[in-house]
Protein backbone atom coordinates (compact mmCIF):
# COMPACT_ATOMS: atom_id res chain seq x y z
CA UNK A 1 0.00 0.00 0.00
CA UNK A 2 1.64 3.39 -1.37
CA UNK A 3 -0.11 6.92 -1.04
CA UNK A 4 -3.12 7.83 1.47
CA UNK A 5 -5.78 4.98 2.21
CA UNK A 6 -8.43 5.89 0.51
CA UNK A 7 -11.31 6.80 2.74
CA UNK A 8 -9.25 6.38 5.90
CA UNK A 9 -8.96 8.40 9.06
CA UNK A 10 -6.00 9.22 11.00
CA UNK A 11 -7.34 9.26 14.91
CA UNK A 12 -5.48 11.06 17.18
CA UNK A 13 -6.10 10.88 21.05
CA UNK A 14 -3.38 13.26 22.57
CA UNK A 15 -3.45 13.20 26.23
CA UNK A 16 -1.04 15.48 28.69
CA UNK A 17 0.83 11.75 29.30
CA UNK A 18 0.71 9.83 26.66
CA UNK A 19 -0.35 10.20 22.46
CA UNK A 20 -2.42 7.38 20.65
CA UNK A 21 -2.53 7.39 16.66
CA UNK A 22 -4.18 4.77 14.60
CA UNK A 23 -4.81 4.73 10.53
CA UNK A 24 -8.24 3.56 10.23
CA UNK A 25 -9.87 2.30 6.98
CA UNK A 26 -12.79 3.74 5.73
CA UNK A 27 -14.34 0.23 6.32
CA UNK A 28 -13.86 0.37 9.84
CA UNK A 29 -10.40 -2.04 10.01
CA UNK A 30 -7.43 -0.55 11.50
CA UNK A 31 -4.76 -0.69 9.69
CA UNK A 32 -1.66 0.30 12.17
CA UNK A 33 -1.57 1.79 15.36
CA UNK A 34 1.35 3.55 17.98
CA UNK A 35 1.92 5.49 21.02
CA UNK A 36 3.48 8.62 21.66
CA UNK A 37 4.27 11.08 24.12
CA UNK A 38 2.46 13.33 25.73
CA UNK A 39 0.79 16.73 24.47
CA UNK A 40 1.25 19.79 26.31
CA UNK A 41 1.57 22.98 23.89
CA UNK A 42 1.39 25.50 27.03
CA UNK A 43 4.28 24.01 28.43
CA UNK A 44 6.77 23.16 25.03
CA UNK A 45 5.22 25.54 22.58
CA UNK A 46 2.90 23.85 19.77
CA UNK A 47 5.30 23.31 17.12
CA UNK A 48 7.12 21.47 19.75
CA UNK A 49 4.08 19.56 21.20
CA UNK A 50 2.86 18.59 17.28
CA UNK A 51 6.61 17.18 17.16
CA UNK A 52 5.61 14.85 19.67
CA UNK A 53 2.41 13.70 17.76
CA UNK A 54 4.21 13.14 14.59
CA UNK A 55 6.92 10.71 15.86
CA UNK A 56 3.78 8.62 16.19
CA UNK A 57 2.04 9.37 12.74
CA UNK A 58 5.39 8.40 11.26
CA UNK A 59 5.60 5.50 12.60
CA UNK A 60 1.47 4.55 11.92
CA UNK A 61 2.31 5.29 8.38
CA UNK A 62 5.50 3.59 7.78
CA UNK A 63 3.95 0.30 9.82
CA UNK A 64 1.06 0.71 7.03
CA UNK A 65 3.18 1.94 4.00
CA UNK A 66 0.78 4.77 3.49
CA UNK A 67 2.16 8.52 3.04
CA UNK A 68 -1.37 10.10 4.78
CA UNK A 69 -4.91 9.82 5.40
CA UNK A 70 -8.01 11.10 3.88
CA UNK A 71 -9.21 13.08 6.99
CA UNK A 72 -7.11 13.45 9.98
CA UNK A 73 -9.39 13.74 13.30
CA UNK A 74 -6.98 14.49 16.80
CA UNK A 75 -8.52 15.06 20.20
CA UNK A 76 -6.14 17.14 22.15
CA UNK A 77 -5.13 17.89 25.62
CA UNK A 78 -4.98 21.72 26.05
CA UNK A 79 -7.40 22.21 23.39
CA UNK A 80 -9.84 24.00 26.05
CA UNK A 81 -11.38 26.93 23.78
CA UNK A 82 -11.91 27.09 20.57
CA UNK A 83 -9.35 29.67 19.02
CA UNK A 84 -6.85 26.70 20.20
CA UNK A 85 -8.62 24.23 18.33
CA UNK A 86 -8.37 26.46 15.70
CA UNK A 87 -4.55 26.95 16.05
CA UNK A 88 -3.92 23.34 16.32
CA UNK A 89 -6.13 22.62 13.50
CA UNK A 90 -3.69 25.05 11.48
CA UNK A 91 -0.61 23.22 12.82
CA UNK A 92 -1.76 20.18 12.17
CA UNK A 93 -3.08 20.69 8.63
CA UNK A 94 0.63 22.36 7.89
CA UNK A 95 2.34 18.41 8.36
CA UNK A 96 0.03 17.41 5.69
CA UNK A 97 -1.26 14.33 7.59
CA UNK A 98 -3.98 14.34 5.40
CA UNK A 99 -6.54 16.20 3.33
CA UNK A 100 -8.67 17.66 5.87
CA UNK A 101 -8.45 17.55 9.59
CA UNK A 102 -10.82 18.56 12.48
CA UNK A 103 -9.00 19.33 16.34
CA UNK A 104 -11.18 18.37 18.92
CA UNK A 105 -11.35 18.57 23.23
CA UNK A 106 -9.59 15.07 23.89
CA UNK A 107 -13.10 15.14 26.08
CA UNK A 108 -15.10 14.44 22.87
CA UNK A 109 -13.34 11.61 22.46
CA UNK A 110 -14.42 9.95 25.69
CA UNK A 111 -18.05 11.32 24.57
CA UNK A 112 -17.86 9.59 21.38
CA UNK A 113 -16.20 6.29 22.73
CA UNK A 114 -18.98 5.40 25.10
CA UNK A 115 -21.93 6.03 22.65
CA UNK A 116 -23.18 4.34 19.79
CA UNK A 117 -24.32 8.40 18.29
CA UNK A 118 -22.75 11.68 18.87
CA UNK A 119 -25.55 12.01 21.48
CA UNK A 120 -24.89 12.61 25.50
CA UNK A 121 -22.39 14.14 27.83
CA UNK A 122 -19.32 13.68 28.93
CA UNK A 123 -17.48 14.25 32.14
CA UNK A 124 -13.96 13.82 32.45
CA UNK A 125 -11.68 13.67 35.54
CA UNK A 126 -7.75 12.92 35.34
CA UNK A 127 -5.21 15.64 35.89
CA UNK A 128 -7.82 17.83 35.45
CA UNK A 129 -11.54 17.90 35.11
CA UNK A 130 -13.97 19.08 31.94
CA UNK A 131 -16.94 18.33 30.54
CA UNK A 132 -18.84 18.53 26.88
CA UNK A 133 -22.10 17.32 25.39
CA UNK A 134 -22.87 17.27 21.90
CA UNK A 135 -26.15 16.23 19.23
CA UNK A 136 -26.68 14.92 16.22
CA UNK A 137 -27.37 17.78 14.80
CA UNK A 138 -24.03 19.56 15.82
CA UNK A 139 -24.61 21.32 18.61
CA UNK A 140 -22.70 21.02 21.34
CA UNK A 141 -22.11 22.47 25.07
CA UNK A 142 -18.08 22.50 27.01
CA UNK A 143 -16.66 24.58 29.33
CA UNK A 144 -13.14 26.18 29.32
CA UNK A 145 -11.57 24.30 31.76
CA UNK A 146 -9.20 26.31 32.12
CA UNK A 147 -8.20 26.05 35.51
CA UNK A 148 -9.88 28.46 38.59
CA UNK A 149 -10.18 31.08 36.45
CA UNK A 150 -12.55 29.25 34.53
CA UNK A 151 -14.30 28.17 37.65
CA UNK A 152 -13.09 24.72 37.85
CA UNK A 153 -12.55 22.66 40.83
CA UNK A 154 -11.31 19.09 41.11
CA UNK A 155 -9.47 16.16 38.70
CA UNK A 156 -6.24 14.52 40.28
CA UNK A 157 -4.30 17.68 40.58
CA UNK A 158 -6.94 19.78 42.46
CA UNK A 159 -7.41 17.28 44.68
CA UNK A 160 -3.99 16.28 45.73
CA UNK A 161 -3.72 20.09 46.27
CA UNK A 162 -7.36 20.18 48.06
CA UNK A 163 -5.92 16.78 50.60
CA UNK A 164 -2.63 19.18 51.50
CA UNK A 165 -4.69 21.99 52.27
CA UNK A 166 -6.39 20.03 54.86
CA UNK A 167 -3.76 18.09 55.96
CA UNK A 168 -1.39 21.17 56.62
CA UNK A 169 -3.97 22.87 58.80
CA UNK A 170 -4.70 19.62 60.36
CA UNK A 171 -0.75 19.44 61.35
CA UNK A 172 -0.93 23.04 62.80
CA UNK A 173 -4.03 23.03 64.77
CA UNK A 174 -5.59 25.71 62.33
CA UNK A 175 -7.65 22.99 61.46
CA UNK A 176 -9.55 19.53 62.13
CA UNK A 177 -7.86 16.44 62.28
CA UNK A 178 -7.78 14.44 59.48
CA UNK A 179 -5.53 11.06 58.76
CA UNK A 180 -4.24 12.69 55.59
CA UNK A 181 -1.81 14.67 57.69
CA UNK A 182 -0.28 11.27 58.48
CA UNK A 183 -1.41 9.40 55.40
CA UNK A 184 0.02 12.28 52.64
CA UNK A 185 4.18 12.15 54.08
CA UNK A 186 3.82 8.35 54.95
CA UNK A 187 3.67 8.25 51.12
CA UNK A 188 7.12 9.44 50.29
CA UNK A 189 8.53 8.17 53.29
CA UNK A 190 8.47 11.43 55.50
CA UNK A 191 7.26 11.91 59.22
CA UNK A 192 5.15 14.83 58.96
CA UNK A 193 3.44 17.40 57.24
CA UNK A 194 5.88 19.94 58.03
CA UNK A 195 8.81 17.58 55.90
CA UNK A 196 6.46 16.93 53.18
CA UNK A 197 5.62 21.05 53.10
CA UNK A 198 9.34 21.47 52.76
CA UNK A 199 10.06 19.00 50.75
CA UNK A 200 7.82 19.62 47.75
CA UNK A 201 8.68 23.41 48.23
CA UNK A 202 12.43 23.16 48.09
CA UNK A 203 11.93 20.91 44.66
CA UNK A 204 13.57 17.84 46.98
CA UNK A 205 9.69 15.84 45.61
CA UNK A 206 9.01 17.00 41.73
CA UNK A 207 6.11 18.99 41.73
CA UNK A 208 4.84 16.40 38.94
CA UNK A 209 4.83 13.75 41.73
CA UNK A 210 1.65 15.88 43.34
CA UNK A 211 -0.58 13.34 41.73
CA UNK A 212 0.45 10.67 43.39
CA UNK A 213 -1.72 11.52 46.57
CA UNK A 214 -5.07 11.66 44.67
CA UNK A 215 -5.02 7.41 45.63
CA UNK A 216 -4.17 8.44 48.64
CA UNK A 217 -6.77 10.77 49.15
CA UNK A 218 -9.20 7.84 48.56
CA UNK A 219 -7.45 5.12 50.26
CA UNK A 220 -7.97 7.61 53.23
CA UNK A 221 -11.04 8.39 53.00
CA UNK A 222 -12.22 4.41 52.26
CA UNK A 223 -11.01 4.54 55.91
CA UNK A 224 -13.37 6.47 56.98
CA UNK A 225 -11.73 9.97 57.77
CA UNK A 226 -14.30 12.32 57.56
CA UNK A 227 -12.02 15.43 55.79
CA UNK A 228 -11.45 13.04 53.16
CA UNK A 229 -14.82 11.69 52.46
CA UNK A 230 -16.06 15.16 52.32
CA UNK A 231 -13.03 15.63 49.21
CA UNK A 232 -14.40 12.50 47.63
CA UNK A 233 -18.01 14.04 48.40
CA UNK A 234 -17.38 17.55 46.89
CA UNK A 235 -15.99 16.08 43.32
CA UNK A 236 -19.24 13.71 42.95
CA UNK A 237 -21.03 17.24 43.71
CA UNK A 238 -18.44 18.39 40.95
CA UNK A 239 -19.17 16.26 38.11
CA UNK A 240 -22.87 15.64 38.65
CA UNK A 241 -22.88 19.73 38.70
CA UNK A 242 -21.23 20.29 35.14
CA UNK A 243 -23.15 16.86 33.49
CA UNK A 244 -26.61 18.77 34.87
CA UNK A 245 -25.34 22.17 33.52
CA UNK A 246 -24.37 20.25 29.83
CA UNK A 247 -27.48 18.52 29.54
CA UNK A 248 -29.95 21.83 30.17
CA UNK A 249 -27.92 23.65 27.44
CA UNK A 250 -28.58 20.93 25.03
CA UNK A 251 -32.26 20.11 25.96
CA UNK A 252 -31.29 16.64 26.80
CA UNK A 253 -32.53 16.67 30.97
CA UNK A 254 -36.01 15.21 30.13
CA UNK A 255 -34.58 12.45 27.55
CA UNK A 256 -32.89 9.30 28.31
CA UNK A 257 -29.26 10.65 27.76
CA UNK A 258 -26.38 8.50 28.58
CA UNK A 259 -23.98 10.57 30.87
CA UNK A 260 -20.03 9.30 30.19
CA UNK A 261 -17.74 9.06 32.33
CA UNK A 262 -13.69 9.02 32.08
CA UNK A 263 -10.55 9.61 32.83
CA UNK A 264 -8.23 7.89 35.82
CA UNK A 265 -10.14 8.78 38.75
CA UNK A 266 -13.71 8.59 37.30
CA UNK A 267 -12.72 4.92 35.87
CA UNK A 268 -10.80 4.14 38.91
CA UNK A 269 -14.08 2.14 40.78
CA UNK A 270 -14.03 4.18 43.54
CA UNK A 271 -17.10 2.86 45.65
CA UNK A 272 -18.07 6.30 47.82
CA UNK A 273 -17.55 8.44 44.22
CA UNK A 274 -19.50 6.28 41.97
CA UNK A 275 -22.29 5.48 44.24
CA UNK A 276 -22.55 9.70 45.40
CA UNK A 277 -22.11 10.62 41.39
CA UNK A 278 -25.57 7.81 40.79
CA UNK A 279 -27.06 9.48 43.51
CA UNK A 280 -26.82 12.76 42.64
CA UNK A 281 -27.85 12.29 39.18
CA UNK A 282 -30.81 10.99 40.44
CA UNK A 283 -31.91 13.45 42.14
CA UNK A 284 -31.17 16.35 39.55
CA UNK A 285 -31.32 14.34 36.28
CA UNK A 286 -33.26 11.48 37.00
CA UNK A 287 -33.09 10.71 33.23
CA UNK A 288 -29.34 10.62 33.00
CA UNK A 289 -27.79 6.96 32.30
CA UNK A 290 -24.26 6.89 33.86
CA UNK A 291 -21.56 4.66 32.26
CA UNK A 292 -17.72 4.77 33.34
CA UNK A 293 -15.70 4.61 29.69
CA UNK A 294 -12.48 2.83 29.95
CA UNK A 295 -11.77 1.75 26.84
CA UNK A 296 -8.85 4.18 24.89
CA UNK A 297 -10.23 7.17 23.65
CA UNK A 298 -8.38 7.24 20.40
CA UNK A 299 -11.63 4.75 19.48
CA UNK A 300 -13.88 8.03 19.99
CA UNK A 301 -11.29 9.91 17.48
CA UNK A 302 -11.54 7.27 15.37
CA UNK A 303 -15.87 7.65 14.98
CA UNK A 304 -15.37 10.82 14.95
CA UNK A 305 -13.25 10.71 12.19
CA UNK A 306 -15.71 8.15 10.35
CA UNK A 307 -18.73 10.23 10.93
CA UNK A 308 -17.11 12.78 8.72
CA UNK A 309 -16.04 10.68 6.09
CA UNK A 310 -19.47 9.39 5.52
CA UNK A 311 -18.90 5.80 6.98
CA UNK A 312 -21.19 3.00 7.14
CA UNK A 313 -22.42 1.70 10.46
CA UNK A 314 -20.74 -1.32 9.88
CA UNK A 315 -17.24 0.35 9.61
CA UNK A 316 -18.48 2.52 13.42
CA UNK A 317 -19.09 -1.26 14.64
CA UNK A 318 -16.05 -2.84 13.12
CA UNK A 319 -13.33 -0.27 14.72
CA UNK A 320 -15.25 -0.26 18.02
CA UNK A 321 -15.12 -3.84 17.92
CA UNK A 322 -11.22 -3.38 17.74
CA UNK A 323 -10.83 -1.61 20.59
CA UNK A 324 -13.56 -3.37 22.60
CA UNK A 325 -14.01 -6.90 22.07
CA UNK A 326 -15.31 -7.75 25.78
CA UNK A 327 -17.01 -4.90 26.71
CA UNK A 328 -15.55 -1.51 28.52
CA UNK A 329 -18.57 0.48 29.44
CA UNK A 330 -19.84 0.23 32.47
CA UNK A 331 -22.04 1.22 35.12
CA UNK A 332 -20.87 3.68 38.44
CA UNK A 333 -23.21 1.84 40.43
CA UNK A 334 -21.22 -1.87 39.27
CA UNK A 335 -17.68 -0.97 40.36
CA UNK A 336 -16.23 -3.16 42.29
CA UNK A 337 -16.43 -2.91 45.89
Amino acid sequence: MSGSVSGSVLAIDAGNSKTDVALVAASGTVVAAARGGGFQPPVVGVETAVDVLESAVREVFASAGASGADHVSACLANADLPVEEEQLAAALDARGWGASVTVRNDTFAILRAGVAEPRGVAVVCGAGINCVGMRPDGRTARFPAIGRISGDWGGGWGLAEEALWHAARAEDGRGGPTSLARTLPAHFGLPSMYALIEALHLSRIDELRRHELTPVLFATAVEGDTVARAIVDRLAEEVVAMASVALTRLDLLEEETPVLLGGSVLAAGHAQLDDGISSLLASRAPKAVPRVVSVRPVLGAALLGLDHVGAPAGALERVRRFYEPGGTNRSPASSAR
